[in-house]
């Protein structure tokens, strides 16, 4: 295998309790998938019509909200101009029936970020979305490190996740828990992925592996055919599935994701669905399990065409999602054939939202949210549009009968008052 060399410390960990079914604590929900069944949420919106509450946010970020309990939580930034020596993160928590904020973090940087000005402000600084065990919040803020903090905003631990590397893009995978560890991808910091335990901050174990550096991707669950659960990401021209409780390798497939590897990855039934990679980027296919190189044994199809940055969704047989050029596609899960292309215009870097069974959610970045009926033919259904004219490129929240989503202006909740 290329590029891989591991460093692996390991030590005893304990199992920690399960959120509610009803929150919404890390990116695209629960697994990753970024579905919700809730039927209730409205399809039609604007400034006057069932816009629940807006709330101004200190800064612009790229990173989705997620939901714990009553309290909906998101990141930003600001000060990112010149050497960005006034650069600074926020974590803004807000009442989630309300829109009330109830406590806001600024934390200043504690290193000096190696990603341009230009593009970091346009991709790194506040692009990781926070996940929660229903006690704590944890965020990742790219050199100055991981933190937690309890749900009332005080501040419990942060360790660093390195400064050495470089990226122009920063860096924007967010980090994923897995039973009492918090686990980082920290590709453009240290080409490193490492777990500390989620309630003491204690570093568990570090793997060292330079194609992580142009990986963005969020790190996935699922168990293979033995029962094993094997933590799946992908990264340039690789998938990886690990063991998450050491850190390392159990198998690799080489895939077509050339130059950066920003989706996650999609599972479903014990297969692994992989898009990713610029024009054209590719996609694949890759049944869970094995060991060393599965590249001939365990990847069911591999095709050219995928998406630079956004996420599919998986629904009755199908892949779905919606690349940086505004080109929605539909794909067959089964062998990878293109079933449906259709060009909707603008610029798409949130992931797709599976609503109710039955609509498909994309929303823009600058020209609002499409909404299509979840079917091969991807049929439209409407289009909603805000004022705010700000970047939209944080993936929807949904909780109950209301989606919440983020601008680099302001935090929003779409639902009945």
């Amino acid at each position: 295998m290329k590029r891989f060399a591991f460093f692996t410390l390991t030590v005893l960990v304990l199992v920690s309790g399960q959120l509610p079914a009803a929150d919404w604590a890390q990116f695209r929900g629960a697994g990753a998938t970024g579905i919700s069944a809730d039927k209730s949420v409205p399809l039609e919106w604007s400034d006057t019509k069932n816009l629940a509450w807006k709330l101004a946010l200190p800064g612009k970020g790229f990173s989705s909200p997620i939901v714990v309990g009553d309290k909906v939580l998101v990141t930003c930034y600001s000060g990112a101009s010149g050497n960005l020596s006034g650069l600074k993160r926020h974590l803004v928590c807000a009442d989630r029936n309300t829109g009330k904020l109830l406590w806001k973090k600024d934390i200043a940087s504690m290193a000096r970020e190696r990603a341009s000005a230009s593009f970091g402000a346009s991709h790194g600084f506040a692009s990781h979305t926070p996940t929660s065990d229903g006690e704590r919040v944890y965020v990742l803020f790219g050199n100055t490190g991981v933190l937690a903090f309890d749900l009332a905003g005080k501040q419990l631990w942060r360790q660093d996740v390195g400064s050495e590397s470089a990226s122009r893009f920063g860096s924007a995978s967010s980090p994923v828990l897995y039973k009492n560890l918090l686990i980082v991808t920290a590709g453009a910091e240290s080409e490193s992925m490492r777990a500390f335990e989620a309630k003491t901050g204690k570093p568990v174990w570090k793997t060292d592996a330079g194609s992580l550096n142009p990986s963005y991707s969020t790190p996935v669950f699922s168990k293979n055919a033995k029962g094993e659960v094997e933590m799946v990401i992908s990264v340039t021209y690789e998938t990886w599935g690990m063991n998450p409780m050491t850190g390392k390798l159990k198998w690799y497939a080489e895939t077509e994701v050339d130059t950066n590897a920003v989706p996650t990855v999609v599972i479903n039934e014990g297969v692994a669905y992989v898009i990713g990679g610029r024009s054209p980027g590719g996609r694949a296919a890759i049944r869970l399990g094995g060991s060393d190189d599965v590249t001939s044994t365990h990847v069911l199809w591999s095709k050219t065409g995928g998406s630079y940055v956004s996420s599919p969704v998986f629904h009755k047989g199908h892949l779905y999602w919606v690349n940086d050029r505004g080109i929605a596609f539909c794909v067959d899960a089964k062998t990878g054939d293109e079933v449906t292309r259709k060009r909707i215009g603008g610029q798409f870097y949130a992931s797709m939202l599976l609503l109710g069974g039955n609509r498909l959610v994309a929303i823009s970045r600058f020209g609002g949210t499409h909404i299509f009926n979840a079917s091969t033919a991807l049929s439209p259904v409407g289009r909603n549009r805000l004022s705010d004219t700000s970047d939209f490129s944080g993936s929807p929240a949904v909780v109950g009968n209301r989606m919440y989503l983020r601008s680099d202006k302001a935090l929003y909740c779409i639902g009945a008052k």
